[in-house]
């Protein structure tokens, strides 16, 4: 399925493919694509289920790799760097695995690439829950309650709000299906993604509810100097807490020629 995918940069430089997180959306790469990579073109969709995609299922990892090669295939992009985000790079994993000849490298955010079945659960859970807000204020509110955020500027969560919130009964909602939302928290409890043998970077923040030891683990044995790590100081969402640190290194990673 052709996903809607919104573009940043420069449409003739080297393509970057940013895919974003569980209940997230591909705007959240504006800042990103329009700053520090606006010299390459950086194609940012919604997967399936989110923000101005179709919603329909399934929505496997599989399937969310499908569609988004399917997406380039549109766009007329071969071989690209990618870039995925918690959920995002899970998906971002799996593409690799799949078709290592189109990826040229990728850098994995804070990646999901599997986590404990007993979080998943906990997360599925809670998305059952209706999330009706009554104002933008007030989702920003109950973000910045959750303690998961560390220096996101404000500004930045206005600008989610503006662009992430659409009007349900009762008041505003995240734009993303919740069977969707609670289907990629089953994904994530299944066995990672196999490892691809491309350069790969991998950022963690130091805050983060996320763990990634093991993880990082098994990428050092399979790439050895093909991996580069960092940890910056920011929670698990690394593009709203440490945006400049976490740009500066995804810039010179895009910079860096393979090993």
């Amino acid at each position: 399925m052709r996903l809607h995918a919104h573009e940043y940069g420069d449409p003739a430089g080297p393509p970057v493919v940013c895919l974003h997180g569980v209940t997230s959306h591909g705007q959240r790469f504006r800042r990103l694509g329009e700053g520090p990579l606006a010299a390459r073109r950086v194609v940012a969709p919604d997967l399936r289920g989110h923000g101005h995609s179709d919603r329909s299922p399934p929505w496997s990892t599989a399937t969310h790799a499908s569609d988004v090669l399917d997406t380039i295939d549109a766009l007329g992009i071969d071989r690209a760097a990618w870039l995925g985000v918690s959920f995002g790079g899970r998906v971002t994993a799996a593409v690799t695995a799949r078709e290592p000849g189109r990826v040229e490298r990728i850098a994995l955010l804070d990646p999901a690439l599997q986590l404990p079945a007993d979080v998943c659960a906990v997360q599925a859970e809670l998305e059952c829950q209706p999330h009706v807000f009554a104002s933008a204020e007030a989702a920003i509110e109950e973000r910045l309650a959750a303690g998961t955020l560390f220096s996101t500027p404000r500004e930045f969560l206005e600008e989610e709000a503006s662009q992430h919130l659409e009007p349900v009964e009762g008041g505003l909602r995240y734009r993303y299906s919740a069977q969707a939302a609670i289907a990629a928290w089953g994904e994530m409890a299944d066995q990672a993604p196999p490892i691809a043998d491309v350069p790969t970077l991998i950022l963690h923040g130091e805050r983060s509810w996320l763990a990634l030891d093991a993880h990082v683990e098994r990428y050092r044995e399979r790439l050895g100097e093909r991996l580069e790590l960092a940890t910056l100081p920011a929670g698990h969402a690394l593009l709203w807490d440490a945006f400049a640190e976490t740009s500066a290194r995804l810039a010179r990673f895009l910079e860096t020629q393979p090993r």
